[in-house]
């Protein structure tokens, strides 16, 4: 199989598609990669590197998109990729299309086949491809909000672990999952009085489990979130339902009982944010204030830490991309029933049910698409 790997455009993303050694084990099996020159730069991996790895390096992306049958990426395509897509073509990558209604748009009308990281599964029910990334988010959350704290950023000029004499700030992280239960680790870590809400209560006895009298767990009702948002000096939301729009616990209501320059870090903000402000940011602008709080909600926070983020994911993402270049990516998913879960548009029609609904469309069963 021909596969491509572009650099990324996003703003300030340096993550790449494959690492060399993935590259290696593709080569190895007898399919030809094109890495885009300079796609690695951004995390101190050389064309040369690449080049040892047995990739060609490709001069433009233009070369990229056209001639590759299978185009593995980080982020979901932007407006000026997503022109390049064909018919046929696989795309694997993250998608999150349920806040994005024009990707979704442009995907279908490109005819190709998306499967996205964040949908694919495991036989427990957790989300492999999303892992890597959750945790990195989770624990970055941490180290951005105390940032924001500090008075030069705007912030309440709180030390996050206090001082002896002087209390620490309240944190309250929305949702224990893999990007919650990180964000708990490194705020305890750092010596702040943690309170993670949640709806589930065996994530709840996990948490007790690991960091007992450290941590204070809260079964997730509204009046619990009224109740410890208006103590909070920072917020981390990181609630996810997997290929779906997350859900908008925090009113524009809720907002105004915060305390002025408190921080809140949206997480969740690529499934559109889980509070009725947020909107996506970059890393060249990440932060804006509403009614006194500080919001820092970029999309693609693993970015920051592009080395570590792309070795993570290249660690979770190559069985896959092994199966879907060995076998061709019809066979790939008839065989594993969880990558199948990954496959979100195809052939013009969207075939995952939760991206279905959060935008209107009808859901093609995704065994039509492998008939």
């Amino acid at each position: 199989m021909r596969i491509g790997v572009p650099a990324e455009i996003k703003d300030h993303e340096d993550r790449v598609g494959l690492v060399p050694a993935s590259v290696r084990e593709l080569t190895h099996r007898g399919h030809e990669v094109s890495v885009e020159a300079g796609a690695g730069h951004g995390i101190g991996i050389s064309d040369a590197d690449y080049e040892s790895a047995g990739a060609k390096i490709v001069a433009g992306a233009d070369d990229i998109w056209a001639k590759s049958e299978m185009v593995i990426k980080v982020k979901e395509p932007l407006s000026a990729e997503r022109k390049k897509l064909r018919p046929g073509q696989v795309l694997f990558t993250y998608l999150h299309l349920a806040p994005d209604p024009e990707q979704t748009k442009d995907l279908l009308a490109s005819g190709a086949t998306c499967i996205a990281y964040e949908t694919v599964t495991s036989p427990s029910g957790a989300l492999p491809l999303l892992t890597p990334m959750s945790e990195v988010a989770g624990r970055m959350a941490v180290q951005v909000g105390a940032h924001y704290m500090e008075n030069a950023t705007g912030g309440r000029g709180m030390l996050l672990g206090g001082v002896p004499g002087v209390a620490p700030a309240e944190v309250l992280i929305l949702g224990g999952g893999v990007s919650g239960a990180n964000a708990a680790l490194i705020a305890i870590g750092m010596g702040a009085d943690v309170t993670v809400v949640d709806r589930n209560t065996d994530v709840l006895r996990r948490l007790v489990a690991q960091h007992g009298t450290r941590i204070k767990t809260v079964f997730s009702t509204q009046h619990a979130i009224a109740t410890h948002i208006a103590t909070a000096d920072l917020v981390i939301g990181t609630v996810l339902i997997p290929g779906a729009a997350a859900p908008k616990l925090v009113t524009r209501a809720l907002l105004q009982t915060m305390k002025k320059g408190a921080v809140i870090v949206d997480v969740a903000i690529d499934q559109g944010g889980c509070t009725e402000t947020s909107r996506a940011t970059t890393h060249s602008n990440p932060t804006y204030v509403v009614d006194g709080v500080i919001h820092y909600c970029v999309a693609n926070m693993p970015g920051g830490v592009a080395r570590t983020s792309t070795f993570a994911l290249n660690n979770a993402t190559l069985p896959f991309a092994l199966a879907l270049a060995d076998k061709g990516w019809k066979q790939a998913l008839k065989d594993d029933r969880h990558l199948r879960d990954g496959l979100n548009v195809h052939a013009g029609k969207v075939t995952h049910p939760a991206v279905a609904a959060a935008l209107g469309y009808i859901c093609e069963p995704v065994e039509n698409a492998l008939a």
